[in-house]
Order: C-alpha cells, then structure tokens, then sequence
C-alpha cells in the first residue's frame, strides 16, 4: 500500500512517497547524480595519481584555512592512518602546509599553499557549475527540499557537523587561523 504524504509548499496536491519501487529510484539518483557530480574532479584527480579523499582534504583545508588535522579527521570520518596517507601526499606535493599550532603547539594547523589553492578552485569549479545549474533548473522550492532530504538523511552527530560548518556563529569574526569557526567531537 502507498503512503501519502504532503509536502509543503506543494499546495493543493499530493505526491506519493515511501513505496519501495520510488526509494530505490531514489537510491539510484542519489548513485547517478554522485557519479555525474564526481566525474571532472575524478579526471583531473586520476592524472595526478589522487583520489577523493584527496580532493575533499583539499575542500574542507580551503574552506577553513587553520584547520587542525584533529577537526579534519572529525569531518571526513576516516582513521588517522588513511588521513595521514592524504597529508603526507599533499604536503610531500607541495599542496598544503602544516603549521604548528598558535594556541596550542601540539596541533598542526593545515593551510592550502598557491598550487593547492589553484588545485582546489579547478577541481570544485566543475561541481560548482553543475550544482549552479541543477540549482537554477529546479527552483528554490526543490533547492530547499534537496537541502532537506539530505540533512534528514544524516545521522544527528553528521548533522551538527555540517550545520556548525554551514551557520557558523554570527558573533565569531575572528579569522579562521586564529580560531576556528567550528568544532568538532574527536570519533576515533
């Protein structure tokens, strides 16, 4: 039996949702878009000899230079050993920096250097293109609905994660390398 289900904003109709034949539709979106969405990224990866990991080290070092290595763990959920592999890469390539730690001289502090900043900007802009363009096609109704698919999709631990990253405190104006604009709970 089908379940109905009214979306707001929908008004006046009523969409199905939650048969098994829609959720695996669903699933295979979500497998098709991923692959469509990290296909560029994954050519000019492939001819460095990277990979993904690589790439989303080199996003989230972008997106918050200073991070420490303790907070990159906590937002990519990988061990401290596959991490180190990335890093050790990155840094030997000349892409990213370890710094020691201003507060604190036990952490090292990770900063994207000019060939890593350019690296990351031709890798994302691909993706920006196409998320732009999806964005655009579908309206901001759907916008707000994709958004909320995906955050009730995550477990609350990943959730807080990604909504300290995307609504930051608007008192904290401090620059990113002096104090970081999210924290994260160590996992491992």
């Amino acid at each position: 039996m089908q379940q109905k289900m009214r979306v707001p904003g929908m008004i006046g109709e009523d969409l199905l949702f939650l048969t098994d034949d829609q959720l695996r539709r669903g699933i295979e979106a979500m497998f098709f878009a991923y692959r469509a969405f990290t296909a560029d990224p994954d050519l000019i990866l492939a001819e460095m000899d990277y990979g993904r990991a690589h790439h989303r080290a080199l996003h989230f070092i972008n997106r918050d230079p200073g991070l420490t290595v303790t907070s990159l763990l906590a937002v990519l959920g990988v061990t401290k050993q596959s991490l180190n592999r990335v890093l050790r890469t990155l840094i030997e390539d000349g892409l990213v920096e370890s710094r020691v730690g201003r507060r604190d001289r036990r952490e090292r502090q990770l900063y994207l250097t000019e060939p890593g900043t350019r690296l990351e900007r031709r890798l994302s802009e691909a993706q920006r293109a196409r998320m732009r363009a999806a964005y655009r096609n579908a309206g901001p109704q759907a916008v707000a609905g994709f958004r909320q698919v995906l955050e009730a999709m995550m477990d609350p631990e990943t959730r807080a994660q990604y909504q300290a990253m995307t609504d930051p405190p608007e008192d904290r104006k401090e620059p990113a390398n002096e104090q970081p604009r999210y924290t994260y709970s160590d996992r491992r």
